[in-house]
C-alpha cells in the first residue's frame, strides 16, 4: 500500500502490475512512466512491463501478479479509501477470475476499508463479477475519455455494485450524449504530465449537466497540463468533491 496524492483516494494497492495500451486515453498515462522508473530502481515486480518507444515508455503488454500483496490490507488498521491496481487494470484478459475471485476475498476480509476499483474493460468486469458476491465495500467504475468509448457506461450499468463510477480522465473530447442513469459517481479531469492535451470548459460543463439530471455527484479533479498544481482545480470558481451514496444493491 502507497499513499497517494490522487485527490479522490487515499492510497493505492496493486495485487496485479502492467497493462496494455487499448484506446487513446492510454497514451499518457501516468502508470506507464511510473512502472518504467520502479523497474529502473530495481523492483522486480515491474521488470520488463514496459520498453522504450521513441522518448516514452509503453507498455510490452505483460501482466505480473503479485500474490504476496493479497495479504496487505488486513494490516491496515486505519479505515481508508483504496484505489485497486493505479499500475494495471484488475480485469485486463491476462489476470485469471480464480485470481479476480482472490483479490475479492481480500477486501471482504477488511470491510473497514472502501475499494475503488478502475477498468477500461468493464465487459469482462461484468462477465466476472457476475459470480462473485457484491461488496458494500466496493466500488466499481469504468473510464472514458471521449464519446466513442461512451458504450462503456453502458457495460458498467451491467455491474452489481454498491456503487457504480465514471472516470473522465484524461477527458479527450465531448461526452454530451452520456448516460448517466444507475452511476452514483463522476470524476472528471483533465490530462497531465508530458504531453498532456488539452480539456475544454464546455465538455466539463456537459458532463456536470449530466450528473445533475441523473442525480450523480460530481468531482472534478483537475484541469491538468504539464503543471497541473499551476492550473488548479477550480471549476466555476469552487471544488466540487462530490462523494457517492451507496446505491441499493440487488
Amino acid at each position: 500500500m502507497a499513499d497517494t496524492s490522487i485527490e479522490w483516494t487515499d492510497a493505492t494497492w496493486n495485487p496485479v502490475a502492467g497493462c496494455t495500451v487499448i484506446s487513446p486515453g492510454c497514451t499518457n498515462c501516468y502508470a506507464m512512466r511510473m512502472a518504467a522508473r520502479l523497474d529502473a530502481m530495481g523492483m522486480k515486480k515491474y521488470r520488463g512491463l514496459t520498453r522504450k518507444s521513441g522518448k516514452r515508455a509503453v507498455w510490452t503488454g505483460k501482466v505480473r501478479l503479485d500474490r504476496n500483496a493479497l495479504d496487505m490490507p488486513a494490516g491496515w488498521k486505519k479505515p481508508r479509501r483504496i484505489f485497486v491496481n493505479s499500475m494495471s487494470d484488475l480485469f485486463h484478459e491476462a489476470v485469471p477470475a480464480v485470481f479476480v475471485a482472490a483479490v475479492w476475498l481480500a477486501m471482504e476480509a477488511t470491510p473497514q476499508h472502501t475499494y475503488q476499483i478502475l477498468t477500461k474493460r468493464p465487459d469482462r468486469m461484468a462477465d466476472i463479477t457476475a459470480s462473485l458476491p457484491v461488496l458494500p465495500n466496493v466500488w466499481l467504475g469504468t473510464s472514458v475519455e471521449s464519446a466513442d468509448y461512451l458504450g462503456r457506461i453502458d457495460d458498467l450499468r451491467k455491474v452489481d455494485a454498491a456503487v457504480r463510477f465514471v472516470s473522465f480522465e484524461p477527458l479527450l473530447g465531448s461526452v454530451a450524449r452520456a448516460d448517466l442513469r444507475g452511476i452514483q459517481w463522476a470524476i472528471v479531469g483533465g490530462e497531465s504530465g508530458p504531453r498532456s492535451r488539452p480539456m475544454a470548459e464546455q465538455w466539463v460543463a456537459e458532463i456536470e449537466a449530466a450528473c445533475r439530471k441523473a442525480r450523480t455527484a460530481f468531482f472534478f479533479k483537475q484541469w491538468g497540463g504539464a503543471r497541473k498544481k499551476v492550473t488548479g482545480r477550480h471549476y466555476r470558481g469552487r471544488t466540487f468533491d462530490e462523494m457517492p451514496r451507496a446505491a441499493a444493491m440487488s
